[in-house]
């Protein structure tokens, strides 16, 4: 069903992809698993490169993991940190795999995104830095927080 959040997700999809993010903002950290361009890509498909080490954005509504309902642990596509309980994962409705909370506030770092004449909390991997998606203020309780994941950046392992 398109609504209007899906509309404007999408549009605001593609011009993040045209203009890019701040993900630089978490490229002066260290971070424990390091490797190259070269490294990454020989692990990673194409997309999750794009989205985990370019800060990119993948489309709304084509990642399995958005429709995942198995019980189990959602991690870092990268390095495989768990960093989700299914526990936590809700439908948003936006078209991508949202969760009220990680499984720790040491799984995930949040760095400030102004990209794109906006203000954002952008969510990065603890262990490698990958870029996982934002973090907004629209979620459910118990939190009221709403970690906006793209789901390529992610794996599921069932319980």
């Amino acid at each position: 069903m398109m609504t209007r959040r899906n509309i404007l997700n999408t549009l605001f999809t593609g011009l993040a992809a045209a203009v890019g993010s701040s993900h630089a903002a978490g490229a002066t950290r260290t971070y424990e698993v390091v490797k190259t361009d070269a490294e990454w890509k020989k692990i990673l498909s194409s997309d999750a490169f794009y989205v985990l080490r370019k800060a990119g954005t993948e489309r709304p509504f084509t990642s399995p993991l958005n429709d995942e309902k198995r019980a189990g642990t959602f991690s870092c596509a990268g390095c495989q940190l768990p960093l989700f309980s299914s526990k936590a994962k809700y439908n948003s409705n936006t078209g991508w795999p949202s969760f009220w909370a990680p499984l720790g506030k040491d799984v995930i770092v949040d760095v400030s995104d102004n990209s794109l004449f906006m203000k954002r909390v952008e969510t990065l991997c603890r262990r490698c830095g990958g870029h996982l998606g934002h973090v907004f203020e629209d979620g459910p309780k118990p939190t009221g927080l709403r970690y906006c994941m793209n789901g390529v950046a992610l794996s599921f392992t069932p319980a």
